[in-house]
């Protein structure tokens, strides 16, 4: 027989026995025992830990312990400060955006201190009012379909539902966005205007960054206004030039044992070699690569179909998630700092917060050498921001450096002029400036304090948890370009990636570091719901796993709705990825129809855009009169914003509604989420 949890139960013959057997007793007399020693055990323990004094690590904090931290106002209180800036950060940008602003408070008599809203309970924003001339600044960036970002969330929500009186709150925000986006800087806006509802005093008019273009560009304007305003505010004046302080010390950790040095963990000691689940952003699972092959049939560029073996792991997706992917600097860049430098990469070393009231006591996982913290920590293949280019000047010997160095840092239109073309055209990171002005001969160090924290790379996953449970796909184009200094830049992670090729012999499979972020992109609840898709280049990613899905179904038996795919490459003989898959589905009819766009297959070209237009009945057949669902992933700024105004356009003319109308339909599909997009820029 089974259980309601369909467990095997035996049937078995019951007889009669002693209402107390003699093995009752003797666990009877064991339990006695155990309890006897047990009390005495404790009683002695308290009595001697009166006697010794002990302490507790950081990282053993209890919850009340835990709760008094994250009283920002007791900091400010307790140390003098009356500027505290928040940070709402994904990738690192808002964060170090809210440590120049408190760094730079001094020069105004405010002493300042940076704060991650998760940490802290952000209730106490009622008691700014207590401190004298203080100050709140919000550096806060919008993810994704203009959602918060994680460590901003509870914030976020707090303002949503709460009604606090936040009457004598200073406050200032800057937003960090993308134009490309259609959510551009939603959350910065709305606390800005969420801030003033409930009481507070905007110092400031809030400043909105676009990543598009050169968002340090639109920072460091709006910086140089805000401290203006800030003046005016509280009558005070600028106490001289800046100095660069240094946020960090360095500390020799020469004499640390080699097993409590890190060495490209991202949080937790030796967590690669003791894996505990859950795994998340500050514990990623190390994963076997358990295919890796090329997609593209010819043609002098790469895209690669990898897949993550997640078997053990307890991981779990659905179809539309993202898997966010550790990578590692090359040794090649990473070696050529320290040649440049004459450094010793393989010293141990910490960086440690000068300000001792800080919860963040380093940069990176430390103590590690300087090879870890450049190989795994540091992000040197970006360009760097003009802060970097000011905080370099003091190290260049030749003065011609100098100028450079401090025109590039400067604000002035000349200026700008300069960063956007020796910089941000040329495609100049660290290594390129440290090349190209030989003078400048940093502190190691110091060059580890001031570069930006290494980022994991977000890839939509292109599988279906039905069909692959114990696996992750992903499908990723390989990023090499020349640049105008002859110079070939590569991707980080897909460059990495493209090196891991698992083996068919006993030898150790290669590895690195997932974890999974999830996703609003998902299809709809019902399997009949007819769907379309539309995913130029790597676009069809998601769509892939979508229609694994709908096969699965299918092959289960249920019913499920229209699937048309719209997907477009260069030339069908070189990049037309998953071919083969694509048309068994449409020859079993789990797609029921799939239409391509190949741009360079004919002299006038060619894109899915185009093939849109041409089939605006079929379009409004499925959103309209079905009410289907519409999907877009890949380019965010040209193919997904001209998908939008098609869609607008069919709805207009198909549905015979005015162009006011038409936009307000496909908000309204929007917020019942009948349109979604994936998209980047």
């Amino acid at each position: 027989m089974e259980n309601s949890e369909g467990v095997k139960i035996e049937s078995t013959v019951v007889t009669e026995e002693p209402l107390i057997s003699a093995l009752d007793i003797a666990l009877f007399v064991v339990i006695i025992a155990v309890a006897y020693f047990w009390y005495f055990k404790r009683d002695k323990q308290s009595s001697s830990s009166e006697k010794k004094p002990y302490t507790i690590q950081p990282s053993s904090l209890s919850s009340i312990e835990q709760t008094s931290n994250s009283s920002f106002i007791k900091k400010l209180k307790s140390t003098g400060r009356s500027l505290v800036v928040f940070y709402g950060s994904q990738t690192g940008t808002a964060e170090e955006f809210a440590g120049r602003i408190a760094k730079e408070g001094a020069r105004y008599k405010m002493k300042g201190m940076v704060a991650d809203p998760e940490e802290c309970d952000m209730a106490d924003l009622v008691e700014m009012k207590e401190i004298q001339k203080s100050l709140a600044i919000f550096c806060i960036a919008t993810y994704g379909e203009g959602d918060p970002t994680d460590n901003a969330m509870d914030f976020y929500e707090w303002l949503q539902n709460g009604d606090a009186d936040l009457e004598g709150l200073n406050y200032a925000v800057f937003g960090l966005g993308n134009k490309t986006y259609e959510h551009y800087n939603e959350i910065a806006i709305y606390i800005d205007q969420r801030l003033e509802e409930l009481g507070a005093t905007r110092v400031h008019e809030i400043g909105l960054g676009d990543d598009d273009a050169n968002i340090e560009d639109d920072f460091v304007s709006w910086k140089e206004k805000l401290w203006e305003s800030v003046c005016s505010h509280y009558g005070i004046e600028e106490t001289g030039e800046e100095s660069n302080i240094r946020q960090y010390k360095l500390v020799d950790c020469s004499e640390v044992l080699p097993e409590r040095i890190f060495s490209g963990e991202i949080s937790r000691l030796k967590s690669y070699e003791n894996q505990r689940f859950p795994f998340d952003v500050k514990n990623p699972y190390l994963s076997k690569i358990a295919v890796n092959r090329e997609l593209h049939k010819s043609g002098d560029r790469s895209c690669m179909h990898i897949e993550f073996d997640i078997d053990g792991s307890k991981m779990r997706y659905d179809t539309g998630d993202h898997v966010a992917v550790y990578p590692k600097n090359s040794s090649e860049l990473v070696d050529k700092i320290g040649e440049l430098l004459n450094a010793d990469l393989d010293a141990v070393f910490s960086l440690l917060n000068t300000d001792e009231e800080s919860s963040k006591k380093h940069p990176f996982p430390c103590p590690c050498t300087y090879r870890t913290a450049l190989t795994y920590y540091l992000d040197i293949t970006s360009n760097p921001r003009t802060h970097i280019m000011k905080e370099l000047i003091e190290y260049a010997s030749d003065p011609k450096d100098q100028e450079k160095l401090k025109l590039m840092a400067s604000s002035t239109p000349e200026g700008k002029k300069e960063f956007h073309e020796w910089i941000l055209r040329d495609n100049r990171n660290i290594v390129h400036i440290l090349e190209d002005l030989p003078s400048v001969k940093p502190d190691l160090d110091h060059l580890c304090e001031l570069l930006p924290r290494l980022q994991c790379r977000y890839y939509s996953i292109s599988s279906s948890p039905k069909v692959y449970p114990k696996s992750i796909h992903i499908t990723a184009v390989l990023v090499n370009y020349t640049t105008s200094t002859n110079r070939v830049n590569k991707g980080v992670a897909t460059n990495l990636l493209a090196q891991l090729i698992p083996t068919n012999d006993e030898l150790p499979q290669p590895t690195i570091p997932i974890y999974i972020r999830r996703s609003q992109f998902r299809l709809p609840p019902k399997s009949q719901t007819p769907i379309i898709m539309i995913g130029p280049g790597t676009g069809l990613a998601p769509f892939r796993g979508f229609i694994q899905e709908r096969d699965y179904a299918r092959k289960e038996g249920r019913e499920i709705g229209e699937m048309v795919l719209y997907f477009g490459c260069r030339k069908k003989d070189e990049d037309f990825i998953y071919e083969n898959e694509l048309q068994e589905y449409v020859a079993n009819g789990t797609l029921t129809k799939l239409h391509l766009a190949f741009s360079r297959d004919q002299p006038e070209k060619k894109y899915v855009t185009h093939l849109l237009e041409q089939n605006a009945d079929e379009l409004w057949n499925i959103i309209g009169e079905k009410s289907g669902h519409l999907y877009v992933c890949g380019d965010a700024r040209s193919m997904a914003k001209d998908v939008h105004s098609i869609i607008v356009k069919v709805v207009m003319e198909k549905g015979q509604m005015t162009n006011s109308q038409a936009l307000n339909y496909v908000k309204k599909m929007e917020q019942q989420k009948r349109y979604s997009a994936d998209v980047w820029s």
